[in-house]
């Protein structure tokens, strides 16, 4: 098939570059999100996915509105026959949906109808699934509701965050997709409707969202922390000023401590939560680089009965 690929950030190009070496369909376009600025100079950036594509040699398209007329006529001209799409990051009109005769098919990063929207690993992280993985499906109007083509299964590990976890699913995806390519051009796949039961949302992680809770038991301190790195970064309050927390581990035999409070060791720097302590292993004060959590707390110089949070 002829396909227009849509994606935006690094964990679009597994699939596209898996899309490129497949040999069976032609990469005949990509869709991407115009440059950003990055970095402290703000200089304005091509996506990850339009620079691999530049350097394939494949048309990058950069629509500030995928509904601008002289994008949809462009679409048109290249004539698609399908397009595939990896965290695009804007939502499509009917005009753009209507172009590719087999639709627009979508890389999803949750067994749907889990974690429709925005951030579903976040979530999946945050909420305890032990359980997750990605889903190819044809997008129609509704929010990650159309019908789906294929699965497959990946395990939350106890430490992952949710940079880990995406990282693998953006590699085994990259072969669902694939497949899935193969299979609606052969005809020997068909897109099932999604259950009506088993829907859960998963809007973008705000700022305030990433805020630790200490009177939260320990083990949900530890999935707001490894939900929100590498982003937004989970944080709380110390002296008035932002702390991120990087890495931290619940210590399940320490219980001695309020919540919020902190007590610190020769190499170690506890916080109490509503059950057990969690360990800060690394933080990052604001306006500083990550540090390991001991040598904050050594050059801090943290009271006894000190608390973070407020």
């Amino acid at each position: 098939m002829k396909l227009v690929f849509a994606g935006t950030p690094e964990v679009a190009v597994p699939a596209l570059d898996a899309l490129i070496a497949s040999g069976r369909h032609e990469v005949a376009a990509v869709v991407t999100r115009p440059d950003a600025p990055a970095g402290r100079g703000r200089r304005l950036v091509a996506s990850p996915v339009a620079e691999r594509a530049e350097e394939a040699g494949i048309e990058v398209l950069k629509p500030a509105r995928p509904r601008d007329e002289d994008f949809l006529a462009r679409l048109r001209e290249i004539a698609p026959d399908c397009c595939p799409v990896v965290a695009y990051g804007a939502l499509l009109p009917k005009a753009a949906l209507d172009v590719p005769a087999r639709g627009w098919v979508n890389l999803h990063f949750s067994l749907l109808p889990a974690w429709r929207g925005a951030a579903p690993v976040q979530h999946s992280v945050m909420a305890g699934d032990e359980v997750t993985g990605a889903s190819t499906f044809l997008i129609e109007e509704g929010l990650d509701s159309g019908p789906v083509y294929g699965v497959l299964t990946e395990e939350v590990r106890p430490t992952d965050t949710s940079g880990d976890l995406l990282t693998r699913l953006a590699f085994a995806g990259a072969g669902l997709l694939a497949a899935t390519m193969d299979g609606i051009e052969d005809g020997t796949l068909h897109a099932v409707p999604q259950p009506a039961e088993g829907v859960t949302l998963a809007p973008k992680i705000t700022v305030e969202d990433a805020r630790v809770q200490w009177s939260a038991p320990a083990l949900r301190v530890d999935r707001v922390v490894r939900g929100c790195t590498p982003a937004p970064g989970a944080w709380t309050l110390f002296r008035g000023e932002r702390l991120k927390l990087v890495q931290a581990a619940p210590v399940l035999d320490r219980a001695d401590l309020a919540p919020g409070e902190l007590a610190v060791a020769k190499n170690n720097v506890y916080v109490g939560t509503g059950s057990h302590a969690i360990e800060l292993l690394w933080v990052q004060p604001q306006g500083k680089k990550p540090m390991r959590a001991a040598d904050w707390a050594r050059g801090v110089r943290i009271v006894p009965g000190e608390l973070v949070g407020s």
